[in-house]
């Protein structure tokens, strides 16, 4: 919300090598009016800070991953609202047909959209010049522009030709980059807890395979002692008793993930901290994520059973025997 770029920078921007067109010739470019507006959370009832995006009416174009999932685009002029569809079920009222105010306008709420789980479905859009009016901006000046290159090799004769322009002073980044750099912060914050968690409840897990096994130890010193004296050696009564772990453990790794399935595209919410707006995102649960689980339930199962299984492994057959 702090950048500024003016109308005549926008219009050297259309100009600049590598930037893709249309059909009809007309650049694909959208300039961005940002600004935060409190909306209440369905879940709570509280305000949030919601962004909101005034964009050109081009948008998709130059945003190819988004598209309209309900309703219809904006049209250019009105005060028509299009949401991104996890703020759509997070925030009161940004449905389809809904009617919203704010900044001292009234708008309609005439679509729904998909940008692919990017931090834009957390977004409301609109028309960019109406935006501006609304917010009593001045009408030449954005926080942004956003380009549609014709290639992704053409970034680099584009980035040069803007930042060497006299005329220009201006920032230029791709947008996933732009974005995970304003991610920075929220994303090292869930890291971190999401670290610890997993390593309280790892120490929880192997102490509960230990606990597991060793009752196993206990119970079963006759089948030991008998498996010994008929001939099995020692790395036989290992390998059985991790081998029983190892089932126990995938068992739980796989009712665990089961357990989490049901949490795919369960929509939260968060502050990001460095620009103070409410980010609404889906949980997404990948085949990739669920075999990791299973992986990592394998992994306790192995450093919860391995004690277990070498004590009972070295007792000594003839004390073993006897205690029968």
């Amino acid at each position: 919300m702090m950048g500024g770029i003016t109308l005549d920078s926008i219009k050297v921007l259309q100009d600049s090598p590598g930037v893709a067109r249309d059909s009809s010739g007309s650049p694909l470019l959208t300039q961005d009016v940002v600004g935060v507006i409190p909306v209440p959370l369905i879940s709570t009832g509280t305000d949030a800070n919601v962004q909101v995006r005034g964009v050109s009416p081009n948008v998709f174009k130059i945003r190819t991953f988004a598209k309209i999932v309900q309703g219809r685009m904006f049209q250019p002029g009105l005060n028509e609202l299009v949401v991104g569809r996890n703020a759509s079920k997070t925030y009161e009222g940004l449905t389809v047909g809904n009617k919203v105010d704010f900044a001292g306008g009234h708008w309609q709420v005439v679509g729904v959209f998909d940008a692919g789980g990017s931090a834009f479905d957390s977004e409301v859009w609109c028309d960019s010049q109406i935006f501006n009016q609304v917010l009593q901006r001045p009408a030449n000046i954005f926080q942004s522009a956003t380009v549609h290159l014709s290639s992704p090799s053409a970034f680099q004769e584009f980035k040069d030709a803007v930042t060497k322009d006299p005329r220009m002073n201006v920032d230029v980044w791709r947008e996933v980059d732009y974005y995970a750099k304003q991610s920075t912060t929220m994303t090292r914050l869930i890291t971190v807890l999401g670290g610890i968690v997993a390593f309280i409840m790892a120490i929880g897990a192997v102490f509960g395979a230990l606990n597991t096994m060793y009752s196993a130890v206990a119970e079963r010193g006759r089948e030991i002692a008998t498996m010994r004296a008929v001939g099995f050696s020692m790395w036989n009564v290992i390998l059985s008793f991790l081998f029983e772990a190892l089932v126990i453990s995938i068992i739980g790794g796989i009712i665990g993930c089961l357990a989490v399935v049901p949490l795919n595209g369960l929509t939260t919410n968060t502050m990001n901290f460095q620009t103070f707006s409410n980010v609404a995102f889906a949980f997404k649960i990948t085949f990739d994520l669920l075999l990791m689980g299973v992986f990592f339930a394998l992994v306790m199962g192995v450093l919860g059973g391995m004690l277990p299984a070498v004590r009972a492994a070295i007792r000594p057959v003839a004390v073993a025997l006897r205690e029968l």
